[in-house]
């Protein structure tokens, strides 16, 4: 093998700092790696008159080289891919060296495996491969095949094109870099993706009293078919969660799942919300904007509140059911959508129906499958479990180690009526769990709403007195449980003596042994 015998300069230097300017134009033109490497080839085979050339990159196992870019080359006849060491090419990746070779026939490493010369039609050639390198870390390789000159000054052509591949550095970094954020981001979406099924999986709605089973099932029934869905129901008793639940074990999970509050748009602007507008289509609209039907295309809209609607909004939603077409404000294109129509309401539409508040055509169309979510005053057992819930997912948030909820408490829970329903339990617990400086939420923790009689439909007269007692005996309770009934650890939990102790447990009747377990 020859390395850089001297030969005269047959490109003169103005001329190379010329194409090594035009290259970097070039490069840095474009983020797209394969454009950039195809003007670089294009450039060197009418500027510096190669017969052919190729650029190489090493794939992330450092295992292989693969063709990115060529010029001159029978693709269907070439080798795209070497391992590293593997002829020429393989070589310079190995070694991070440069190789020139001032006649290929003569050069028993030269594999001619890109079927860049045939040695019977063409004429003697030279070959000078670079290696593309960062930090002394080989990117890649470029090689470029020319036309045979005993003339030729080849350490002027090699330093040449070493200048060339330090032009090519920069956009093989930034490919790079794209590649690895565009993978990140497909890889956070995955990630995501599967939390909100996990996160809305109808498992993991709290509740196993009759009433919820009943939705659960109901839920499981028509997740997986394409029906239109109207959840019914007082308002907080969780519409919106069960809507994401059908979304989310619905054929439709990876697309998207759009949100709709019906009664929080105005009326003039509803109709360019639901559909979206044309550039010019009213005073304002400075360019083309789609509506939340179109955003929701191929997945689910979740219409909150339908029974708010205006009439003549109701129209046009009659018409997106029907035909699943519509068009923007302003505009003339019919849009045609693929989704599916979950809506819910808190409001009796049978009887805005009869007040002509709402169409009856829509209701039929909307009333295919009906889910009604019960009211937490329905459905007590479920108090606890949500309240524990609550508790556990605030503490975690609120930096606070919350245990349990004190039984006086528990109990004001489950006389308490809920008129909020399952938002105002949340609420609640979260006011609790603020407030609460110790590990247990006892009654007092409990927001006033809860300890008002009144508002609480527990009215009662208690004398100061009574509310002492009532008080006292929480407190020895609360220790009798927390020590499983062991009297002498719940006297010295409360800094008072075992004696007052076993006195207040025979006044106020207090089973201790019910603690025990």
């Amino acid at each position: 093998m020859q390395h850089n015998p001297p030969r005269t300069q047959t490109v003169s230097a103005n001329r190379k700092l010329a194409i090594l300017m035009e290259v970097n134009r070039a490069t840095s033109r474009t983020a797209n790696l394969d454009e950039a490497l195809d003007a670089m080839l294009r450039i060197l085979q009418e500027s510096y008159n190669i017969r052919s050339g190729a650029v190489f990159l090493v794939d992330e196992d450092r295992l292989k080289l693969k063709l990115k870019a060529s010029i001159g080359i029978r693709k269907d006849r070439a080798k795209t891919d070497y391992t590293m060491n593997e002829g020429l090419t393989g070589r310079i990746a190995e070694t991070g060296k440069p190789i020139v070779v001032p006649q290929v026939s003569k050069e028993p490493l030269y594999l001619n495996r890109m079927s860049s010369w045939a040695p019977e039609e063409d004429s003697e050639q030279t070959f000078i491969g670079v290696p593309i390198t960062l930090d002394y870390r080989t990117l890649g390789v470029l090689f470029v095949n020319l036309g045979y000159s005993p003339k030729r000054n080849y350490d002027d052509a090699l330093n040449f094109l070493l200048l060339v591949a330090t032009a090519l550095i920069h956009p093989i970094q930034l490919q790079r870099i794209l590649t690895l954020e565009r993978q990140k981001l497909q890889d956070e979406n995955v990630l995501l993706k599967q939390k909100l099924q996990d996160e809305y999986s109808f498992h993991n709605i709290i509740g196993n009293s009759h009433e919820m089973r009943e939705v659960y099932e109901k839920v499981t029934q028509v997740a997986r078919a394409n029906t239109t869905v109207l959840l019914r129901g007082e308002s907080g008793t969780g519409k919106e969660l069960i809507a994401q639940a059908i979304h989310y074990n619905s054929l439709r999970r990876e697309k998207p799942f759009v949100r709709v509050n019906c009664a929080a748009i105005p009326e003039n602007l509803i109709e360019s919300e639901f559909f979206g507008y044309e550039k010019g289509a009213f005073t304002g609209a400075t360019s083309r904007k789609k509506g939340r039907f179109e955003l929701a295309n191929g997945g689910s809209i979740f219409l909150d509140e339908i029974g708010d609607l205006s009439p003549m909004t109701q129209v046009k939603l009659l018409r997106v059911l029907q035909e699943q077409e519509f068009e923007r404000v302003g505009g003339t294109e019919t849009i045609k959508v693929d989704i599916r129509i979950i809506a819910a309401t808190n409001s009796n539409l049978e009887e805005r129906i009869t007040d002509n508040t709402f169409r009856e055509d829509l209701y039929y169309r909307l009333n295919v499958f009906s889910i009604y979510l019960p009211p937490l005053r329905e459905r007590k057992t479920d108090i606890l479990l949500l309240a524990d819930h609550f508790m556990l997912k605030y503490g975690r948030s609120l930096g606070k180690t919350i245990k349990r909820i004190s039984t006086p408490a528990i109990d004001m829970l489950m006389r308490y009526h809920w008129p909020g329903n399952v938002r105002e339990l949340e609420n609640c617990i979260e006011r609790s769990v603020l407030v609460c400086e110790d590990q247990v939420i006892h009654s007092y923790h409990l927001p006033p709403t809860l300890q008002t009689a009144e508002s609480s439909n527990t009215i009662s007269e208690l004398s100061l007195e009574d509310a002492v007692i009532a008080y006292e005996k929480e407190l020895i309770m609360d220790a009798l449980k927390t020590t499983r009934g062991n009297r002498a650890r719940a006297s010295r939990l409360l800094n008072t003596t075992e004696r007052i102790i076993n006195y207040k447990i025979t006044k106020y009747r207090i089973d201790a042994r019910r603690f025990k377990n």
